[in-house]
């Protein structure tokens, strides 16, 4: 197999030890098997993205190393790297799953979709739609006034997919329940429709993530095949928290890359701080990426079956 990875970071902030924890893990797998890299700029969301965090994102990865193969410049077989670039390429498959009878207008406003999940469902570990709107007539769609959602109009499916600290996972999609949102109704991709377009598009055969995105795993997996490319094998690896067992984030102070470079870390400080959480050291020291290649098998670092791991620095 041709091994071809992603680090798809989203430019809303500055890039932080949670983003660098998941692009080092990713990049240690890749180059430990002769892999190649595609960096991928997730910028769908114009208003949140801004060319310096893109810019801030690329001076920290060449700074602490990680090198890539593809992206986020350039052109290439699939077309950009660059989401926002990708509008054409989304458009027309929505138009097509639309032809297809794939997915359908929801006019539900954002109070009764909040009340619908905030209701009980017997049965269900997780608020689901009620497919209110799978089966309006045309007459009933003309005469709404306010711009829908695109829903894709499940039908039952059993979905199972790879993961390669979860093993096989195997669940059961529910029509209406599960009819999840492909468009917005301010006419932006969801996120769902987006990375699994891309993933499809650009050969993706592995891709490594948090594990907070497992659970949407199943719809990506169930599109992607829709589409007609291959499911990739996903590896959902623990999340940092802090102390308080809090997820980091771009909001918290301290911990974005360049305010620890500015306090003295070096890259191999980080590293060895990696190679420690992942369970490849007793405590944490120095490391080079070399080091971490020939040293550390990605398979032998058995913290990353872990739901989370504590940070224990400040």
């Amino acid at each position: 197999m041709n091994i071809r990875t992603r680090f798809a970071p989203s430019p809303t902030g500055r890039m932080h030890l949670g983003n660098l924890w998941i692009a080092f893990l990713n990049w240690l797998w890749t180059r430990q098997r002769g892999g190649k890299i595609v960096l991928r700029m997730e910028d769908i969301d114009r208003e949140r993205c801004r060319k310096e965090y893109e810019e801030g994102i690329l001076e920290d990865l060449s700074w602490m190393g990680l090198d890539f193969d593809e992206g986020p410049e350039g052109t290439y077989s699939y077309g950009s790297a660059v989401q926002s670039r990708r509008y054409d390429i989304y458009g027309t498959l929505l138009s097509d799953m639309e032809k297809k009878g794939y997915i359908y207008p929801c006019y539900c406003s954002r109070s009764r979709i909040h009340q619908v999940l905030s209701a009980p469902h017997e049965g269900e570990a997780s608020p689901v739609y009620d497919g209110h709107c799978r089966n309006l007539t045309a007459e009933e769609r003309q005469a709404m006034t306010k711009q829908p959602c695109w829903r894709v109009r499940m039908e039952e499916s059993t979905v199972s997919f790879i993961d390669l600290f979860y093993g096989t996972m195997t669940r059961t999609l529910k029509a209406g329940a599960d009819d999840f949102v492909v468009r917005r109704a301010d006419g932006l991709v969801a996120y769902q429709l987006a990375v699994s377009i891309d993933d499809g598009d650009m050969g993706i055969t592995h891709v490594f993530r948090g594990n907070d995105l497992l659970d949407s795993a199943p719809y990506q997996a169930w599109l992607i095949d829709k589409l007609g490319y291959h499911v990739p094998t996903y590896g959902h690896l623990p999340l940092l928290v802090d102390t308080k067992g809090i997820r980091l984030s771009k909001r918290q102070q301290g911990i974005t890359i360049r305010e620890l470079r500015n306090r003295g870390y070096r890259k191999e400080d980080l590293i060895g701080l990696f190679l420690y959480l992942a369970g490849g050291l007793p405590e944490p020291k120095p490391v080079s990426l070399r080091e971490a290649l020939e040293d550390f098998p990605f398979e032998k670092l058995p913290d990353l079956k872990k739901k989370h791991i504590i940070l224990p620095v400040s």
